[in-house]
């Protein structure tokens, strides 16, 4: 049977139909239904017309806690949502709530935005007086039936190794709001982003992979709505398996899915992977007086951490009020099934995990044998795609703690790389260490270098531009009284807060953004840019522009440091062109062979331990021989380089080391006449602050 508005009903023939697959599945006739709860008695599915009248179809069979049924006539295009009949006891963590309309944890597709209001509040609905279906149907988006169906001709994804890859992180909307050759009617969306003018600024900047910020599903927050602001980064996830509408152009009853596949069929077309920022940790329902959209009013206690003898609170290790129960089959199967959906359906190459040691708290503690770890190791879809941690969340630092499936995001990286060239003293050795692949965080578990992915920069915090221009964040905008957002950045303003007319702090700026840059396309690891940084972009100081949907955070195309944009395309073809600056295993001396790396002194003598611990030393010398080349008619040479690291503030004269042949430099950050060749023996000055780049000939 089914209901009409307020209490009015008509038949509809249902049939049993299947639990599984969760969500709505398309099919001959009509479409199948599956909703997973344990606590709830009964669940309807709510169908709505193009002008909003509601029917409501209760799922005629249960199975192993799947609530299922098959709806004749219902197809893709289809808006719908649920409501869920069960206990409500807040305080013992039960939040069923037939009045509130709900959306499908697994839905491919969300049509429209939340309406904030009491309406959107669940636990406004304990009071029989204050219940109002139609205000909670109105105030919601609604679920999509979607077709599976697509033209992916010969997609083939990259497969790119991690030692090869070089990852570009980005935002959909921001990378194309404001380029000039994208049209106005498809900037900021997928098609944007897939636009030529963007696919070609990629693939000749050179880089492997777009890492886009959250494409899932996600509300706008009421309080930043309140304030004329708007939720820029996405971390608020409300629909795992759904791809956000807001950037599509194509409208949102669906052609949001075919969209982001025509953007990763022209990304791959281009030899580029793509990989999604995902937000398992948290959703966006907030806390105990947040908001009820989706999970809280189907099973609360199931896909919640609660606190334990306190049901009505949340366990938050996010900092965002709730942290999803990883310890639970049900929020499991929805992550697992969103992953394999992303892959399967949507063609994506890898995923990095948000807040992933949340994702570890089997118990409420991070556990390298956490069920979804050893269910996501054995998935064979996801065998072949890219996984990134990022290692930490508000309760616990596991940089190098992931098993070795993983890669991280390599916080340590990031920290010893601006301490040493703001000129710390006593970073030496930490740098050495960063620089050389992490070997003391990863080695010993027997993982690689391509465990480590290396960045001095990403969305939150400063921009490059922002690093080398400000000691201090400046987030007034934000409307927080600037008190938002990291102040310890380990950034350095070169002798001026913020914009200057001075040229000498000006061409300083310049080569530290060189500087930083280079090392990062230099050092073994996997090295991540904060999209935008090539080519200048600045947040004017804001160091958490999440909130920042506008000019702060988009890309600025009429304004492009040509020569930092030039200096990192020469570095990433470096990287590309030399295997000994992407090794795959931790460099060494092996017995009777070739040292790979050797560290030096500037005097061309051979670090010891003692060298490391001065805290003083700025500067280091870091010879590499790489695996033999083989070039068009068949001879092999061996990659040869020679890295001249000064972070010093007066220049340092190095002395090239004995038995390395001929160099010739390939890459400087400074401006420097040309140098002639140099050999062993021959001294050369390494201006102040700046690093140099030779090859051997």
């Amino acid at each position: 049977m089914g209901r009409t508005g307020r209490g009015q009903i008509r038949a509809m023939e249902t049939t049993a139909g299947l639990p599984f697959p969760l969500g709505a599945t398309p099919g001959p006739g009509g479409t199948n239904f599956a909703v997973a709860s344990e606590v709830a008695d009964s669940v309807e599915i709510c169908l709505f017309d193009e002008g909003g009248g509601e029917t409501r179809v209760e799922l005629p069979e249960r199975t192993a806690h799947v609530f299922h049924g098959f709806l004749p006539g219902v197809g893709p295009g289809q808006r719908y949502g649920l409501r869920v009949h069960g206990p409500w006891d807040p305080a013992n963590g039960l939040r069923c709530n037939p009045h509130k309309l709900l959306l499908d944890p697994h839905a491919t597709a969300v049509d429209g935005d939340v309406v904030w209001g009491e309406a959107v509040f669940g636990h406004t609905f304990d009071d029989p007086g204050r219940r109002n279906d139609e205000d909670s149907a109105a105030s919601m988006p609604k679920c999509v039936v979607t077709d599976r169906a697509f033209d992916w001709g010969d997609d083939a994804p990259p497969r790119i190794p991690l030692a090869e890859s070089v990852i570009y992180e980005t935002h959909v909307k921001g990378i194309s709001a404001r380029h000039p050759d994208v049209p106005k009617e498809i900037a900021g969306t997928y098609a944007g982003l897939a636009h030529p003018a963007i696919v070609d600024y990629l693939t000749d900047l050179g880089v492997t992979a777009v890492e886009v910020l959250p494409v899932h599903q996600f509300v706008q927050d009421s309080h930043l709505l309140e304030k004329g602001l708007r939720n820029y980064w996405g971390y608020n996830s409300i629909g795992f398996l759904a791809p956000h509408g807001e950037y599509s152009s194509a409208g949102t009853a669906g052609g949001q899915v075919n969209e982001f596949k025509e953007m990763v069929k022209a990304l791959h077309a281009a030899g580029l992977e793509v990989i999604l920022d995902v937000v398992y940790n948290h959703t966006a329902e907030g806390n105990h007086l947040g908001p009820t959209l989706s999970l809280k009013g189907i099973d609360n206690p199931s896909y919640y951490r609660l606190v334990e003898g306190d049901a009505a609170h949340y366990f938050d290790t996010t900092g965002t009020g709730n942290s999803v129960n990883v310890g639970h089959p049900i929020p499991l199967r929805l992550i697992l099934d969103s992953l394999r959906y992303w892959v399967t359906e949507m063609h994506v190459d890898g995923f990095r995990f948000d807040l992933a040691t949340t994702l570890t708290r089997q118990d409420g503690r991070e556990d390298i044998h956490s069920a979804f770890l050893n269910l996501v190791h054995q998935d064979p879809v996801l065998a072949p795609v890219k996984l990134i941690a990022e290692p930490w969340d508000i309760a616990g630092y596991q940089v190098g703690g992931f098993p070795a499936r993983w890669a991280e995001w390599n916080g340590k990286y990031r920290d010893s790389v601006r301490d040493f060239w703001r000129g710390a003293d006593g970073e030496l050795g930490e740098f050495g260490l960063r620089l050389t692949g992490s070997g003391d965080i990863y080695s010993s578990d027997l993982r690689t270098p391509t465990a480590s992915v290396n960045f001095v920069t990403a969305h939150d915090g400063f921009t490059l531009a922002d690093l080398t221009a400000y000691n201090d964040k400046h987030n007034e905008a934000n409307g927080e009284d600037n008190n938002d957002g990291e102040s310890h950045n380990r950034s350095w303003n070169c002798g001026a807060e913020g914009d200057t007319d001075d040229a000498d702090i000006l061409e300083l700026r310049e080569r530290m953004r060189r500087n930083l840059l280079g090392t990062l396309l230099l050092s073994a690891g996997v090295p991540m840019i904060l999209g935008g940084d090539e080519m200048g972009r600045t947040q004017g100081g804001n160091n958490n522009a999440y909130c920042q949907d506008n000019e702060i955070s988009w890309y600025d195309w009429d304004n492009v440091d040509e020569h930092l944009l030039a200096f990192t395309k020469t570095a990433i073809a470096l990287r590309r062109d030399h295997p000994a600056l992407r090794p795959r295993e931790y460099l060494r001396t092996p017995e009777g062979g070739v040292a790979q790396m050797v560290l030096y002194r500037p005097d061309g003598k051979q670090m010891q331990a003692e060298d490391w611990q001065n805290p003083i030393a700025k500067t280091l010398a870091v010879a590499l021989d790489g695996r033999l080349i083989e070039d068009a008619d068949g001879e092999t040479t061996r990659d040869r380089l020679l890295l001249l690291i000064n972070a010093h503030f007066e220049p340092v004269e190095f002395t090239i080391p004995t038995g390395r042949g001929s160099w010739r430099v390939v890459l400087t950050t400074d401006d420097p006449d040309p140098i002639d060749p140099l050999s062993a023996g021959d001294v050369i000055a390494v201006r102040d602050r700046s690093l140099l780049l030779l090859h051997s000939d």
